[in-house]
């Protein structure tokens, strides 16, 4: 099989920070100016008539998707192996493999939230698991928060705390109730805001998916499902197993 198109070019210059986050000091990589250009990445985008709403089953992601080029995960990742490799201290045996790459935009209203749409989430409690998320449009948009169960402690969800995690935020909205119809952008007496990073064109931030996490939505701004306009950004979810 011939290899896919290229879709952009990585910036031989772009530097990765490494940022220990939170009590249980959780590495995550934040790498500015990653692309030399992104009109074509951008463009495929704009010119897509296929986005589709996400269905709350599937995920936690309030809004619309579509896949992004295979040219555009292979360009981005094959540099970026070596790197997940070291920093997560990945078994050399274990093969990296896509799971999933869209592009997302954010378009559903709060009074449209699920319960679990309302609260920080994780994508998987695999060890390693990760997230790409390469902000593409200009701002402002709002950041990606990292989050701390209060009531466990809890940063990460792996799978020996999995089933405590769920009791325990079970057992909370029980005692004290749903929380607002609205985006969660604030800490609270159940989670607890402890990093962020905010948006920025061009910026790619790798973590992995057992983190807890959300966007903290500006409903004035970041509501938008026009590619053009709204808080575009490339998802790209691997998996070494």
């Amino acid at each position: 099989m011939s290899k896919p198109r290229s879709i952009i070019d990585i910036n031989p210059n772009s530097i990765p920070v490494i940022r220990n986050i939170g009590v249980e000091q959780t590495p995550i990589i934040v790498i500015d100016d990653f692309a030399l250009d992104l009109d074509e990445i951008k463009s495929k985008a704009f010119k897509s008539e296929e986005f589709i709403q996400v269905e709350q089953g599937q995920s936690m992601y309030p809004g619309v998707r579509v896949k992004l080029p295979k040219g555009y995960v292979v360009d981005m990742l094959t540099p970026l192996q070596s790197l997940f490799r070291k920093t997560y201290e990945v078994p050399p045996t274990f093969r990296m493999r896509p799971k999933l790459y869209v592009y997302s935009l954010i378009s559903t209203q709060p009074q449209d939230l699920s319960l679990l749409q309302r609260m920080p989430h994780f994508d998987s409690v695999q060890p390693y698991y990760f997230a790409a998320l390469h902000y593409l449009n200009e701002g402002p948009f709002g950041a990606t928060a990292f989050f701390r169960h209060k009531p466990t402690g809890f940063e990460k969800i792996t799978p020996d705390r999995e089933q405590t995690y769920y009791q325990s935020a079970k057992q909370f909205v029980h005692e004290n109730g749903e929380p607002p119809q609205e985006y969660f952008v604030n800490s609270n007496d159940h989670f607890e805001c402890y990093d962020k990073v905010e948006y920025k064109p061009n910026r790619l931030v790798l973590y992995p998916g057992y983190l807890l996490h959300s966007i903290l939505i500006d409903k004035d701004t970041d509501i938008d499902p026009n590619p053009k306009t709204g808080r575009l950004t490339a998802n790209v979810f691997l998996e070494f197993c």
